[in-house]
């Protein structure tokens, strides 16, 4: 297996130990008003079973997205994301979407920063148990601190990116999270883990 290949992005004033400042760094993890989009009066252009339907056309990778725990956690947070993407070059940043109703958004928002794992064709168990809400997700997982956030960087994925939290947007029912990119690496090797129509799948060819 190739060596893993780290590159650090650090800009001036970011954190430089699993602890860096962890309390300034933290954001406010936003209220939860009423999430409806449109007024009691109007009528949705398409019902949600038609949007899941249609967007589930758009085949993505997959990653988990971990935090370290707070003071008084008994354990790291994380769940498994779909809706991830790059977004800048210059600064470095990636950005993730969250349900305003997701119970580990919180936690991660409290620790400020955050490691996006992106995970391979062989990891859908992996991700299917991070996907539980109440669980103990991190049994049996073997992990590491990431180097610059102290997040848990998962063994065995093809890549990761370690971030501090940048900025957070509302977006309807969920929350967009930017994420300043402080260090990542990848395997070199590896086919990702797909999702496309509700189902796990993998390159061909």
């Amino acid at each position: 297996m190739a060596a893993t290949v780290v590159r650090y992005l650090r800009s001036v004033g970011s954190p430089t130990s699993a602890l860096g400042q962890r309390a300034a760094e933290s954001v406010d993890a936003l209220p939860r008003p009423d999430l409806r989009a449109v007024g009691d009066d109007e009528r949705a252009p398409v019902s949600p079973a038609e949007f899941r339907a249609v967007l589930g056309n758009f085949a993505s990778g997959v990653t988990v997205v971990t935090a370290p725990p707070g003071a008084d956690e008994d354990g790291p947070a994380g769940f498994a994301c779909q809706s991830f993407a790059s977004l800048s070059l210059d600064p470095p940043l990636v950005t993730f979407m969250v349900a305003r109703t997701s119970t580990t958004w919180p936690r991660i928002a409290r620790a400020g920063v955050f490691c996006v794992n992106i995970l391979g064709a062989e990891q859908g168990e992996l991700c299917r148990s991070f996907a539980v809400s109440g669980a103990d997700k991190f049994a049996g997982v073997a992990h590491r601190p990431a180097p610059v956030t102290g997040s848990p960087q998962l063994d065995a994925v093809p890549a990761w990116i370690d971030c501090r939290i940048h900025a957070v947007h509302t977006g309807g029912d969920h929350l967009i999270v930017v994420g300043r990119v402080l260090a990542m690496g990848a395997a070199g090797e590896g086919d990702p883990l797909l999702f496309h129509k509700g189902r796990f799948g993998r390159l061909a060819g």
